[in-house]
């Protein structure tokens, strides 16, 4: 039961609340599901499932592609923020549309 509950949570992605009414997009980029959040001129993108250490280390270049894929709008350079330095799970972008 615990394995099952973990799979459901593991599928789900929840917007931090400033995206809330946010446009939801869905996309899969070299095999890793994203799920952007576009409110305005913003993003927020977080990847779904689990990845080894090894298998993160194209997830920063490929959420930004997710985010312009799916928005259709520009990232500004310098604008990713992350919850954690380094994090790989979820990162904010500022958008030009």
């Amino acid at each position: 039961i615990i394995l099952l509950l973990v799979t459901l949570l593991a599928a789900c992605a929840s917007p931090d609340p400033a995206y809330f009414g946010a446009d939801r997009h869905e996309i899969t980029l070299q095999g890793i599901r994203f799920v952007v959040f576009q409110k305005d001129n913003h993003a927020e993108v977080i990847r779904l499932g689990y990845l080894s250490r090894p298998a993160r280390d194209p997830v920063p270049a490929l959420m930004e592609q997710a985010v312009e894929r799916t928005t259709g709008c520009a990232i500004i350079a310098g604008s990713r923020r992350t919850g954690l330095p380094g994090d790989t799970g979820e990162a904010r972008f500022r958008l030009r549309c």
